[in-house]
Parts: structure tokens; sequence; C-alpha cells
């Protein structure tokens, strides 16, 4: 190798950061992770964002691929920082997040000691991401980290973990970089599949949509309203709504399936035909004896994740392609095919929903939430109104309520594919610090985080984060003074009104004092006449700010 290749293990990991494409890098430095610190005084193009626990450099980090769509990159300390992330490393796994994680690992001249915070890592990322490794050469890294950006990034995207001894970082040697590898995807399927697939939708009498993520990592948000006017079917959400799936205010839009199995059932149950588009099938939290399946549907399922097709339920067509792509040559397939009285009866069809669709059951919403305008302690649905209602325009709402996250989806219209963010897989204290990296995605974009109590005790040094880089956030802490959600399932599945570690008021969290105390701007706020003021003068601040919201403890 020529010398001019000479490079030390730091410079090279963040020089093969940046070939990839990664412009920040999320991190809690410890003693293993010095290299990195000291490479990056010569990479200032590289920007790190400072956490001050591990599971929130995951959620920043996941944060700001989510609304990005790109592969990012964050760092942590030996074991027991790893331990820390996996948390937020599990909710990562759910979403498919494109995400480089890398933990510093005890120096390997060590041998067999077993030095203090030494434990194998690679075991304990294992289950959570697609690909695991340590890098025992230096010659070895740019090939390792080539390869875990190309496994990371390909469909079905989610996150890759590299274990990174000390000595590989400081050791220097002449190494080829080599360049990044992408594996395109956006596959259309063949003109035959689509003709097959374009004859069964039109079989069916009474079909429904259900849309999921992949609507927005496929960029297919206008895609999938047009497919809906084409085939004429309701659309649904799948049962985790954490993203903008589709357009809220199109006539086929009936917002978000719940996990309520019984429910479920009942809503599919008369439809003919299930067409699941980039969606999670059928995913529910607590089991009951009914299966929210109908029996005998059939189903129809287009997407890139394999695993997910036909995973539970007999799948009559299974379309292995980018979601855009397929949309974009589907509808004119289906149309041509149909002729104009499908259409008819397509539109026909879509202009029976208008009394039962997201936009009739938003006015309802707004109707009964209105009568609540006086009410004390605040009530969620009148504060959930509120929030939607100050919204500027290009806002983005990332929603971790728990108990008000249903109420707000119902006053929410989803606009643009980024417009959401929500929880995924019930990790809860993944918003205070995932929204940080979703600003940082959209940093022309106001941000409006809405967070229970609860799940902000998760995660609060976050906001620390938030204020030390002047983001324009606004905090909606809907404050009950316990895990209401946790009291209501305890009542309604068990009859049991005696809550016993459910209650955080002896003495009563001060999240005013405790954000001023991270440098922040912070109110409470207990009137219901003053929350719309206080959401207005939090947004035009054009920074980071926290309101506490008083809101209702009842669990009736």
């Amino acid at each position: 190798m020529s010398s001019l290749n000479r490079i030390t293990g730091r410079s090279a990991f963040i020089s093969l950061l940046k070939d990839e494409g990664v412009t920040h890098l999320f991190g809690n430095p410890g003693t293993t992770e010095l290299p990195i610190m000291h490479a990056l005084t010569d990479h200032p193009d590289m920007k790190f964002i400072l956490a001050l626990q591990e599971s929130l450099v995951v959620a920043m980090a996941d944060g700001y691929s989510r609304a990005s769509g790109e592969l990012v990159a964050c760092n942590v300390h030996v074991a027991p920082g790893l331990g820390n992330a996996l948390g937020s490393l599990y909710n990562a796994k759910f979403t498919g997040t494109p995400m480089i994680l890398t933990a510093g690992q005890q120096e390997q001249g060590h041998g067999l000691m077993e030095p203090l915070l030494y434990d194998s890592l690679v075991p304990m990322a294992a289950p959570l991401v697609k690909w695991a490794t340590e890098v025992t050469r230096l010659e070895d890294l740019p090939r390792v980290m080539h390869r875990a950006a190309k496994i990371a990034t390909t469909a079905p995207t989610g996150p890759v973990f590299i274990s990174l001894p000390g000595d590989i970082l400081n050791e220097e040697a002449g190494i080829e970089l080599g360049r990044a590898t992408r594996v395109d995807t956006a596959m259309r399927p063949p003109d035959n599949t689509l003709a097959d697939l374009a004859d069964r939708l039109l079989q069916a009498e009474n079909p429904a949509i259900v849309a999921g993520p992949e609507i927005v990592t496929s960029d297919a948000f206008e895609e999938i309203a047009k497919f809906a006017d084409a085939l004429g079917a309701p659309a649904y959400q799948q049962t985790i709504p954490y993203g903008a799936h589709f357009p809220s205010e199109h006539r086929a839009f009936m917002g978000a399936l719940s996990r309520d199995q019984k429910q479920v059932r009942s809503v599919l149950e008369p439809f003919d035909l299930l067409v699941f588009v980039g969606a999670d099938v059928l995913r529910m939290s607590v089991w009951d004896p009914v299966d929210p399946m109908p029996q005998d549907m059939a189903l129809i399922h287009i997407g890139l994740d394999d695993w997910e097709i036909g995973k539970n339920y007999p799948t009559e067509v299974a379309v292995r392609a980018d979601v855009k792509e397929t949309l974009k040559v589907l509808i004119p397939v289906l149309q041509e095919r149909a002729g104009l009285v499908h259409r008819d009866t397509a539109d026909t069809r879509l202009s029976a929903l208008a009394d039962k669709n997201w936009s009739a059951k938003a006015a309802s919403m707004r109707e009964k939430a209105s009568a609540l305008a006086d009410t004390t302690p605040i009530a969620g649905d009148w504060l959930m109104m509120q929030v939607a209602d100050a919204l500027p325009d290009k806002a983005i709402v990332v929603n971790e309520g728990l108990t008000t996250s249903n109420s707000l989806l119902s006053f929410l219209p989803y606009r643009d594919r980024y417009s959401y963010h929500g929880l995924a897989s019930g990790g809860i204290g993944w918003a205070i610090a995932a929204t940080v990296g979703i600003s940082l995605a959209q940093p022309d974009r106001p941000v409006v985080s809405v967070i229970g109590d609860g799940s902000a005790m998760y995660s609060v040094q976050a906001l620390w984060t938030a204020a030390h880089l002047k983001l324009p956030i606004t905090y909606v802490i809907c404050n009950n003074r316990g895990y209401r959600i946790i009291k209501q399932r305890l009542l309604s599945f068990h009859g049991n009104d005696q809550f016993i570690g459910m209650d955080f008021e002896d003495p009563e969290i001060d999240f005013v004092g405790l954000a001023r105390s991270l440098g922040m701007t912070a109110e409470r706020v207990e009137n219901p006449a003053a929350v719309r003021p206080a959401l207005d003068k939090a947004i035009a601040s054009g920074g980071p700010v926290l309101l506490d919201v008083s809101v209702e403890r009842s669990v009736g």
C-alpha cells in the first residue's frame, strides 16, 4: 500500500461514515470513544450531537432518520452503554430505521482479562439488528463499514451494530477506504403480475385498503390516495399508526384500525378483499380469543418486507416490490381494465363514506371536544384539538401521549409523509429524544411534541440537547401525575381500581422547574382558556419551549 493511504482507524471511521452520506453522529462518549472524539477535530463537517444518556442517543438518531429517510449513525460506550441503548434499539428495529450503531470496546490487548466495563457486545445487540460484528483488524474496517451501510439501507431496512475496539481506532495503517454500495429496491412488478393484480382487485365487490409505513419510506403519499380513488375503496391505517400513512382529509380515509381484536374483526367483516400496502398485518398488543382477521378473508399484500407478507395469514396475491413504483404503474392498468362502469362504481362507493370517514369523525369529535372548553383539569380531547388547531403550515407533530394519542389523531390531519411521527413499539421514553433528531432533520419546520408525564420521565435529559441546539420545538407535557393508561387497563381488564405504584404526586414532579434547570423556557398551564395562547406563543418563539399542562386524571 502507498504511504499516501496511511490513516488512523479513528479518522478512517469518520471518513467512511461521510462517504456513506452520514452528516450527524449522535453519541455519548466514554473512554473507549475518545479516539473518535479526537478525530472529530479533523472532520468539522461531521456534526456531533451530544445526548446525556445512551437510550437518548439512539432515539435521537432514530428520529433523524425517520424524518429524513437517510442513513444515520450513533455511538455508545461499551457494554453498559449498549445495555442502556437497547430499549431505543428495539424501537428502531420495529420502524426499520437504517442505522449504524457502534459501541466502543476495550482494547484487544486485554486478551481474556475481562477489564472493567467489558462484555461481549455482538451477542447483546444481535437480536435487535440485521447484522452485528466486531472489527478485529484495521484493514477490515472499510469493508465492515461499507457492508454495514449496505445492509442497513437495503429493504427491508433496519439497524446494524459494530463493536469498535479502542486499539483498532488508534492504530495506523495503509488501507483503501473503498466506496459505498446501494442496492436499488425501487422495482416494479412485471406486466403480467400487474394485470393479474388489477383483475383480482376488480373482482372484489367491497375491497378495503390498509396502509402502513412503507407509504412514508417509499414516498408514496400521493400514490396511495390515487389508488384508493381508482379502486373505490376505503383506506384504513394499520393498527400501529406511527406515521403519516394516508392523507387524512381524503374522502377514502377511515382512520386507524385499533388494537382491539374484536373491534378490528367487526370493522373488517363487511369486506371481501383486504389490500395491505406496505403495512403490518394486524399487529396487536392485548390478546383476545377472537382473531382480528375475519375467517376466509382474501388478502393482497404489496411491499418490501417479505417477513411480514403471509406471516400469519395466507395471502392470495403477494407482491414483493416498492410501493411507490408499484402503485405508479398499477393505477393506470387498473383504470384501463376497469372502464367507465367501474369508475362510476368507485365514485359511488367513496361517496357513501362521507358520513363515516375521518373527516366526518373529526367533525363529530370537534363538537364533543368543544363542549369541554371550560373543564378543569383540562380535558384531553380539548387539549388535543387546541394542539391541532395551533399548528402552522408545515409543522410536524410527534406523539407519545399514550392516553391522548388516539384523541390527537382524531383532530390532526396528515398532509405530507413527514408531518406525523408516533411511537411504534410501545417502548416509552422515545419521543422527547426523537423529537430532537426530527427537528435536526427538518430544520425549517416547527415541531410540536405531545408527551405523557410518565413517558417524559424516561428521557427528560433530552431537553438539554434541545435547549443546547436552540431547536424550534414545543413540548406539551400532558400531566395527570401518574400512569393513567395503566390505571385504565387495570380497571378494564381486571376490574381493580386500587392503583398501587401508578401515581407520582408525593412529591409532585415540577416539569417547569426541571425544564428550566436544563436551559429551556417553560410554563405551567392549568386554565383551558390559556392553552391556545400558550401554544401560539411557544411556537412563535422559534425556540425550545415546554408547556406543562394539567390534564384530567379520571380513568372512567
